[in-house]
């Protein structure tokens, strides 16, 4: 019985020449990451351990994201905490304001995770690095407290979950609208503690930014991560972005799925998540009534980077976003903002109306940078829905993709780029 992308990862840092599911086993880790909030929590964890530093100054992440610039006292005590753990223990990958970015976009941007490496982060969404063929996920405080003191975590093998995709996406359609059609048609539970393996003919036609979205929600649909068969547009852009020696690893002929899955990307129209599950799906031909909107949100670690800027920027120019309507756009580090203000979409974005905010998870999870009042509704390109998770628990979100979010905000109602007639 042959193994998994992820399978043959894990047995590889865990010395082994073989793994199988529901195997327990100790892994040698390439990189452990946390952010603001569950840095602070690991610091005195760490210290309980007895440990006097890290087990790699290098291999250890911490990126001040999540309520940073700081919103308030308790963030900014929490932010403190972490600048004073990074220097003590001499942390060379410490991200602050001025520096920092939304932590799964800047890991990959700095070229610190790299293809076939083992990744461990305090945030739930570290399964974006999935894309690079990395395996990578998430974990609570504890486990990262011991994983920057020993550089080593114990794993369940997890089964895997084959994604045969075919066919070539159509206009407007992302890695947003592929994720979030999976979602809906496993359900958030659908791959519960499983591995999420894409490959087929489709991901050549798939840009690294659409895999980044995509590996990133693997954990909206329970998934112990999210991992990408790695192909030329991989290999292109780790060795763009890292400096490391790394190695690719490709699932056996005989490998073993506990469910195998086929889509036809071509066949995909723009899809939406509505409250209060992102497993709650329509495509926008599926929305009959008009569900008006009080704001957008154009970020996130799923749908921050440079490409998701560029769409936003081609709907947007020479448009008004509806007055009725906030518009909140936040690039993902402060290359992506750059590489935007080069490009000329931050006028773009601004005369139409929009703001642009700083490298930021702020509105996602409630924050700061837009938080919503009982009663209003959101068209975001973030990764959750939950009841409360973006303000008020009366308030609604729709998770959607840059290209239908832009629509939205023009229109001031839910909708998708085709509605906006002609003027592309």
């Amino acid at each position: 019985m042959g193994m998994t992308m992820t399978q043959k990862i894990l047995a590889a840092h865990a010395g082994l020449d073989k793994v199988e599911p529901g195997q327990l086993i100790q892994a040698k880790l390439d990189i452990v990451m946390g952010n603001d909030i569950t840095t602070a929590v690991a610091v005195p964890e760490f210290n309980k351990t007895g440990a006097k530093s890290v087990f790699d100054k290098d291999k250890v992440v911490i990126v001040l994201d999540h309520f940073t610039p700081n919103k308030d006292i308790k963030a900014a005590e929490q932010c403190k905490a972490c600048r004073t753990f990074a220097r003590e223990k001499d942390i060379t990958n410490f991200f602050d304001v001025g520096e920092m970015g939304i932590e799964h976009a800047l890991l990959p941007e700095k070229g610190i995770v790299a293809p076939g490496e083992v990744i461990i982060g305090a945030d739930s969404h570290t399964c974006t690095y999935g894309a690079l063929g990395a395996f990578s996920t998430g974990i609570g405080s504890t486990d990262m407290a011991i994983g920057m003191a020993t550089g080593e975590a114990w794993f369940k093998v997890p089964e895997a979950i084959k994604f045969n995709l075919t066919g070539k996406p159509a206009k407007w359609i992302s890695g947003k609208d592929i994720i979030l059609h999976i979602i809906g048609m496993i359900g958030v539970d659908g791959a519960l503690y499983k591995s999420m393996e894409f490959m087929g003919d489709g991901i050549q036609y798939l840009s690294m930014d659409d895999r980044f979205a995509m590996a990133n929600m693997a954990i909206e649909a329970g998934g112990k991560n999210g991992i990408f068969i790695v192909d030329e547009k991989t290999i292109e852009y780790a060795k763009e972005h890292t400096t490391k020696e790394f190695k690719v690893y490709e699932p056996d002929e005989d490998a073993v799925y506990c469910e195998e899955y086929t889509i036809d990307l071509s066949s995909l129209r723009p899809t939406v998540a509505f409250p209060h599950l992102p497993e709650n799906t329509k495509t926008i031909d599926e929305v009959t009534e008009e569900i008006k909107i009080d704001q957008v949100v154009i970020g996130s670690c799923t749908n921050g980077r440079f490409e998701d800027m560029k769409i936003a920027a081609d709907i947007l120019r020479g448009k008004k976003v509806h007055r009725d309507v906030r518009t909140i756009v936040i690039p993902a580090t402060q290359q992506i903002y750059l590489d935007c203000v080069k490009a000329g979409y931050v006028e773009d974005i601004i005369k139409a109306g929009a703001i642009f905010s700083t490298p930021t998870c702020g509105p996602c999870l409630g924050g700061h940078m837009g938080i919503l009042a009982a009663g209003e509704r959101a068209v975001s390109t973030t990764n959750r829905n939950f009841v409360g998770r973006m303000g008020h628990t009366e308030s609604e979100i729709y998770l959607a993709s840059p290209a239908v979010a832009a629509a939205s905000a023009i229109l001031g109602k839910l909708a998708g780029p085709d509605e906006l007639g002609g003027e592309e």
